[in-house]
């Protein structure tokens, strides 16, 4: 089989959790490191949510590398559906196992100029705010030539933000990068709000969930319950939407999705409307599409290939 070689740059965050454990048992993915970044909570904190989750996910083989621990310019700002410890109410072990001397951004410049050299390409999944790469590509540019791809959730389009009336949390976190990765001309694929919105993880869902996924059941029922928004006017039902899995989702099953090329720009200077992505739907600005935005999913094959691959943690279990 081969491989897509990638690179997981998050802020766990229940949904980046959910995301990390189901790259852990996709053989389709080479997870070459992750980087957590300054995002849903301190850098200290998404370090070590990191090394916890790996450890419940028994892939403490991939090396972790910390992040920038604030944004580029602003001040930080942190998640609200999280809980303290941006692990909701589950209490994992402590972590033996440590992140590596090398910092993210170190790692990107030399794994991506590594590619670069051998004429091979990594994919990048964005799961929070951009600071490791944005800072990454501006001490060496020429890392984009070894980008494959961007795979970035965040931004909002059609739907309106969900930290403030215009923006979405991971590019109002540190808008400054995202404008900086959304001109580099790297190929991006954008998961916004409008597309993480159709996918609802539901109290149903949780109960199928915790039924498949053996040793990992408590950890992950617990996560899956606090994320449950309890919020029917604005997502039409209980639960919560499952914003960073889609991004590995989209790795394993493009054909679950439609996406819409556009150009978009990212507002950073307005403070009212800070963060805001605006997309270029119809090329009113002269200017050619940088990304492919995600307009639509099939929640129901997204909930399905989760549960399948969650439930291997079960079948490592029974072999």
């Amino acid at each position: 089989m081969k491989t897509i070689p990638i690179v997981v740059d998050c802020d766990p965050g229940i949904d980046d959790t959910i995301a990390l454990l189901t790259a852990f048992v996709s053989p389709e993915l080479d997870i070459l490191g992750i980087t957590p970044v300054c995002g849903n909570q301190p850098l200290a904190r998404t370090v070590r949510n990191t090394l916890q989750v790996c450890e419940l996910g028994r892939r403490a083989d991939i090396p972790v590398f910390a992040g920038c621990f604030r944004p580029i310019l602003r001040e930080p700002i942190h998640g609200q559906f999280h809980g303290k410890s941006g692990l909701g109410n589950t209490s994992l072990s402590d972590p033996v196992k440590t992140a590596e001397p090398l910092s993210a951004v170190e790692f990107l410049v030399a794994t991506l100029s590594r590619a670069a050299e051998r004429n091979e390409r990594v994919t990048i999944c964005c799961l929070g705010p951009m600071t490791n790469l944005a800072v990454a590509l501006r001490m060496k540019p020429q890392i984009a030539e070894g980008v494959e791809r961007i795979v970035m959730m965040g931004g909002a389009y059609r739907e309106p933000g969900n930290r403030t009336m215009t923006a979405e949390f991971n590019v109002l976190a540190d808008p400054h990068a995202a404008h900086i990765v959304f001109s580099s001309e790297i190929p991006i694929v954008a998961l916004p709000l409008d597309a993480t919105h159709q996918v609802i993880l539901k109290p149903e869902h949780v109960a199928q969930f915790a039924s498949v996924s053996g040793r990992i059941s408590e950890a992950l029922t617990e996560l899956m319950a606090f994320w449950d928004r309890n919020d029917v006017r604005r997502y039409g039902s209980r639960g919560g939407p499952l914003h960073d899995p889609l991004v590995i989702a989209y790795l394993l099953a493009p054909h679950l999705f439609e996406t819409q090329r556009a150009r978009i720009f990212v507002e950073h200077e307005s403070e009212l409307c800070m963060g805001q992505t605006v997309a270029d739907w119809y090329g009113k600005s002269g200017l050619e599409p940088n990304a492919d935005i995600v307009t639509k999913v099939d929640a129901d094959g997204v909930i399905a290939l989760l549960l399948d691959r969650l439930s291997r943690y079960a079948d490592r279990e029974r072999a």
